[in-house]
């Protein structure tokens, strides 16, 4: 989940037999969290909330060490710094993942890779949208340098 809007670092329980974990700093935007079915909560072995804009969740499922990332970055045309602060972030999140470990990540880019290929093969299909913004150029330079090689990450 993004653009939770609730303050606080926190757990709470939802219908249904979820659980939810997020992380809110000022109630009015930005914030994340990730919804467990009942049966994976225990199953955590350790959230990091990083920013409001950033988290990730281990688990342990039938003995493999799954990492689900949570990320949501700023809008188009928002302030670089916010920006950079998110990739910074992210990048630091990304690098604390053991390469044995999978990861998924869930995220909402705020961000146009564009249409075609580019000689970006490694990273995309040609089925983009729109033009390529700086945004784009992010997310595919990030995918680049996480994702090249590597069946162990999804994005």
């Amino acid at each position: 989940m993004q653009e939770t809007k609730w303050k606080g670092s926190r757990v709470r329980w939802i219908r249904g037999g979820f659980k939810l974990f997020y992380l809110g700093v000022d109630g009015r935007r930005n914030g994340v969290g990730v919804i467990l079915k009942e049966q994976y909560v225990k199953s955590v072995l350790e959230v990091k909330r990083v920013s409001d804009r950033v988290m990730i969740m281990k688990l342990e499922i039938e003995g493999v060490i799954m990492n689900v990332g949570r990320v949501y970055a700023a809008q188009v045309g928002y302030v670089m710094d916010e920006n950079d602060d998110f990739w910074s972030e992210l990048n630091e999140v990304m690098n604390s993942v053991p390469k044995r470990q999978k990861l998924v990540i869930g995220a909402d880019f705020n961000g146009h890779v564009g249409e075609g290929k580019r000689g970006d093969e490694e990273v995309m299909g040609r089925y983009g949208v729109k033009e390529r913004n700086e945004e784009g150029k992010m997310i595919v330079d990030f995918a680049k340098k996480h994702g090249h090689g590597c069946g162990e990450y999804v994005f």
